[in-house]
Order: structure tokens, then sequence, then C-alpha cells
């Protein structure tokens, strides 16, 4: 492990990255280009402490899981990564695993997107990457720990209440489909073992999940029209449009409203607003 050359590396790939990178607010009191290393630990699932003491080149051996998670952080490509892997002592992420660093073009493209909700999900359904506006209308990603920002796990083991909701039958047809896309995902790559560890924790823990998974369909994420029950904007019927990205098996998930709808209307006061609190009576 070659301290002094990991800390020089997580220290400038953190000064690349901006929090609106990241889908986080960037705030007016900012003295420091990229991010803080308060945002660093809040978006990789370590603490402040664990940042500072690998960017002054003491601290301890990271884990693989750990590596994976600030390389996500700091939207490292896949040369970088791989390069941050080596200095700490391990072994790259091999071939037959699922991609799970987002393209730079592909953050570029989050970017340009300031006026719509879009994130970025692996082929397993973890949130890779997401702009403001996403963490607006869907809450905030980074709240999740890593090992649990995934879409599918949330859905048939998470406490927090999801802001989208579902008609009985919408419910019943997304559990099919977020179930046969892990299934797909199975096929697609039968030696990754997070995939793997993913799927058995959902069938030991999850009757429902065990029952579908069962049943042996396969399934590839859809657009659809979903509504998302916001908390200050009430109800948001939003067509959720999925594009996907064959060479990495990443989606581009997109929320948009028709034109001079209420939708529209509500999506626009969000862009203003960001992630504040509206204001009561607004």
């Amino acid at each position: 492990m070659d301290r002094t050359e990991l800390a020089t590396l997580l220290r400038q790939a953190r000064a690349r990255v901006g929090p609106r990178d990241v889908g986080l607010p960037a705030g007016s009191r900012r003295q420091v280009p990229g991010l803080r290393r308060e945002e660093v630990a809040q978006l990789a699932g370590v603490s402040v402490d664990y940042v500072v003491r690998l960017e002054q080149g003491r601290g301890p051996h990271p884990s693989a899981a750990v590596l994976g998670a600030l390389a996500r952080a700091l939207r490292l490509e896949d040369a970088d990564r791989d390069l941050l892997f080596r200095l700490a002592g391990s072994t790259p992420p091999q071939e037959g695993r699922i991609p799970m660093v987002v393209r730079p073009s592909m953050l570029r493209l989050l970017d340009r997107m300031a006026d719509l909700p879009a994130l970025v999900i692996s082929a397993k359904a973890d949130v890779l990457a997401w702009n403001s506006m996403a963490a607006a209308l869907l809450g905030d990603f980074s709240a999740w720990p890593p090992a649990r920002r995934n879409i599918i796990w949330q859905a048939f083991l998470g406490t927090e209440p999801s802001r989208v909701v579902f008609t009985p039958a919408e419910a019943e047809a997304a559990a099919a489909s977020w179930v046969g896309s892990l299934r797909r995902a199975k096929a697609d790559y039968p030696d990754d073992p997070d995939l793997a560890r993913l799927v058995h924790e959902l069938r030991s823990r999850s009757a429902r999940f065990e029952q579908l998974w069962r049943e042996g369909r396969t399934a590839q994420w859809r657009g659809a029209t979903k509504t998302v029950d916001h908390p200050e904007l009430g109800r948001l019927a939003l067509d959720c449009d999925v594009l996907l990205v064959p060479d990495t098996d990443q989606a581009v998930v997109v929320y948009s409203a028709a034109p001079d709808t209420p939708a529209a209307s509500a999506l626009e006061l969000l862009r203003i607003t960001g992630t504040q609190q509206l204001a009561p009576g607004r």
C-alpha cells in the first residue's frame, strides 16, 4: 500500500468533482474547489475521520468495498479507479463484474439535464449517480448507505417509504419487473459476487421476492408513467423514461412532464428551489 500516492490521488480527485456533479447542493459559502471531505464521506458511506486519515497518508488498508465506494463518490474513470485499487494494495475489479463506474460523458449528460430529474442505475439497480433535481424530487440518495443504495433492495427490504407510489396493480407489475431484471443480470453476470450477495439477501429475507424469483421470469427496465408524492408539491404524475447504455449495462432514468401541465409547473418550481425546503403555503 503506497499511502503517500494514495493520499495524493484522493485529494486531487476530490478537488476535481463539484457538488453539482454528484447531485448535492453547492451552497454559498464554499471556500475550496471540489467536494468537501464531509461530502466524500457521506457519498462513500464512511466516516469523515476515515477520509481525513487516508488523505493524510496515515489511513488503514481500505477494503475493496470501500475503494469501490470512494471511486464512485469521486467519479473516477476506469484507469484512475484501477490506480486507486493498486495504490491501496488491492486488485482492481475484474471482468465479469457489473460496471459500477459512470463514464464522464454520462455525468456531463446529467449536468446538462438541469431542468429534469435524472439518475444513472447499474444492471442490478444500484443508484450510481444523480443530479440535484433527482435528489429534490425523490429524496437524498446520499443518505442511503452505499450498500443499500439500490432501488430493488429498498423496494423489498427498505424501511423508509418511497416517494414513488403505486396502485396495487402497478405495485405487482413493478415488483415482477424488478425481480425479472435481477434474474436477467444474474444470467449476464453469473460470477459477480456483489450481485450474488444481493440476490441471496433478498431471497432469504423477503418471502415476496423469493416467490417471484421462483417464477423464473426475466425483464428489462422500461419507461412508464409514475406518481411521485412530493412532501411539499403533492402528487405529481410524471413520465419516467429509461435510456439504456448498452456497453456499460447502465441506464439513465429521466422524469419529465408535458408542457403547460401542473406537473411541469411543479418541476419548474423544484428546479428553482432545488433541495431547499419550500416555504409553508407555497
